[in-house]
């Protein structure tokens, strides 16, 4: 991801006079078989000004649901030629007929936010009329809204609506507001405004956008106004999100009891030194410089067997003494590695030491103190990621739910499933059955297997939270 992409404390906020709304920690957009659940789909329909956004923003607002996706036709517009710009420099181009858009990267857009898949998405400067370098991840949610003019004009984005809203508001009205904005907002003066309004804007609306009311299933008057029709949007949104919705973490935790442990598992050989490291790492009264040692002696031995897994080639070489030798090298020079932050992070260390020059990326995942559900924070990987073989690492796996987000996180980043390498120092067998069920192609290493998880979730015996007595942030006993 660049660095344009990564989201902000601000742009994960939505106010409004009464509540704000958080819309980063995303939760689960997926069942326990780590499949995607297919997200409600809201088309916001209307003229220029009509209020379409702030009708969007109350219902994000009334739905109280945990993650929303809110996108707009605004960031569509056609990359102008030269002659276009000048047009739009004198107000002659016309931004409201359907030509200016392009309806082929919406749709490919629109497809791959309804799969939950990342997408980036161009970001349109109005001042300027051209597309800026930057451009905004977006994935997909729970409830995804996308708003527009010219929402319900292309038949295949129609499709994807599961739900279709027009927002009428009186002409003038929209006129008004129109002026406010691009005066203030957009740089435009008084005349020019006016004189794009009657040209375009106007014989718009009554060609191309008021047709499209016949589509709708609900139509707002007054827009964000009409309280009584925004309460009826999230009532049949809520239904339709129960009949969707799961509990990931309680599920994971009491599936797969007594089953074999699946073939994708790799486990690190019980020897006396794997024994003696995790005697250290397991005592609670191993001082903490101490607990640090013997667990980077430990993850390093993980991590050069996680390696072992990877693909070879038979190659041969001459020693010094001028004989040949019948060797081994990786088939791939193209390798990453991801920590999920942050006692992943703790790994990295080690996978620099045995891979030169490697790349690493980072997920943020924790858990939400209500639901006891993980949820997404923050990402930073390598923009061509689908291209390499991925290390993911985590010190240790309980249910397997963290784990699960970030493999899940990797596949919508379009790495294949076969080159993702899940590593450990300890995981719960629970976690391991969530995860190979899930992702039956993912290799999971890890240097121990404990039997059970308590009723918070942390692995027994295990070695308590490895993160808190790695950086020293137990909680103390006063």
């Amino acid at each position: 991801m660049s660095q344009s992409s990564k989201k902000t404390s601000a742009e994960s906020i939505l106010r409004s006079k009464t509540r704000t709304i958080y819309t980063a920690g995303r939760p689960p957009w997926y069942n326990s078989a780590g499949q995607q659940v297919e997200p409600f789909v809201i088309g916001i329909c209307g003229g220029s000004a009509s209020g379409k956004t702030t009708v969007a923003t109350k219902i994000i607002e009334s739905l109280d649901v945990p993650w929303v996706t809110l996108l707009s036709m605004d960031s569509f517009y056609k990359v102008l030629n030269e002659k276009q710009h000048e047009m739009a420099a004198h107000n002659e181009y016309n931004f409201d007929h359907p030509d200016a858009f392009d309806f082929e990267l919406l749709k490919t857009t629109l497809q791959r936010l309804k799969e939950g898949r990342m997408i980036e998405v161009p970001i349109y400067n109005f001042v300027t009329h051209r597309r800026e370098s930057r451009t905004k991840t977006m994935y997909g949610a729970n409830v995804i809204i996308f708003e527009g003019i010219l929402t319900f004009y292309n038949a295949d984005v129609l499709k994807m609506c599961d739900m279709k809203v027009f927002v009428d508001t009186d002409a003038d009205i929209r006129l008004a507001r129109r002026l406010r904005r691009d005066i203030s907002q957009r740089g435009r003066d008084l005349e020019g405004v006016l004189k794009q309004y009657s040209k375009h804007v106007q014989p718009a609306f009554y060609y191309y956008i008021a047709p499209l009311m016949v589509h709708a299933d609900i139509i707002v008057p007054r827009g964000g106004d009409n309280e009584v029709a925004i309460e009826l949007i999230v009532q049949h949104i809520h239904t339709q999100l129960q009949l969707r919705g799961f509990k990931l973490r309680e599920k994971l935790a009491h599936s797969y009891i007594g089953q074999p442990l699946p073939s994708s598992l790799y486990l690190l050989p019980d020897t006396p030194q794997i024994k003696g490291l995790h005697t250290f790492i397991r005592n609670k009264d191993t001082y903490r410089d101490e607990f640090i040692f013997y667990s980077k002696r430990l993850i390093r031995l993980v991590i050069e067997y996680a390696l072992s897994l990877l693909p070879f080639e038979d190659v041969t070489v001459e020693t010094p003494q001028g004989v040949l030798y019948g060797g081994k090298r990786g088939a791939t020079d193209k390798i990453c590695g991801v920590s999920i932050l942050r006692a992943g992070e703790t790994m990295e260390q080690a996978v620099r030491d045995v891979c030169k020059d490697i790349r690493i990326g980072k997920i943020l995942i924790q858990t939400n103190q209500q639901t006891g559900e993980p949820e997404l924070y923050y990402l930073r990987l390598p923009k061509d990621i689908k291209d390499y073989r991925v290390i993911l690492m985590d010190a240790t796996v309980a249910t397997g739910a963290a784990a699960i987000m970030a493999i899940r996180v990797l596949l919508d980043h379009d790495v294949a499933e076969e080159n993702v390498l899940l590593a450990s120092l300890l995981m719960a067998e629970s976690g391991v059955h969530s995860i190979a069920y899930a992702f039956p192609r993912v290799k999971i290493v890890t240097s121990a297997l404990d039997p059970e998880i308590n009723e918070k979730f942390y692995v027994l015996p295990g070695i308590g939270n490895f993160g808190d007595r790695y950086f020293g942030t137990e909680p103390s006993d006063d």
